[in-house]
């Protein structure tokens, strides 16, 4: 067999698994989140443009979270296309 066989057949190596390092990271990454989420439940009053409401902090942190994903996987979308 020729070293070209050998290194195209079998498994490949090098974070091709389940926990990839950026995996793990993003792992922790919501973790530390969560974990900041939910040490801050008081309630708080936030303006909205012209509205004042209250609600729990936990649930500002986190409507923002998710507001701040979408628009990460939007442009990563867009970025993946342009390729």
């Amino acid at each position: 067999m020729s070293p070209k066989d050998t290194a195209s057949s079998g498994k490949r190596s090098g974070g091709d698994g389940p926990f990839t390092p950026g995996r793990i990271a993003m792992i922790l990454l919501a973790v530390l989140v969560l974990v900041f989420v939910f040490e801050n439940t008081r309630e708080v009053k936030i303006r909205l443009l012209i509205p004042e409401v209250t609600m729990p902090l936990y649930l500002a942190l986190g409507g923002v979270a998710v507001i701040g994903a979408a628009c990460g996987a939007y442009f990563m979308s867009r970025r993946n296309r342009r390729r």
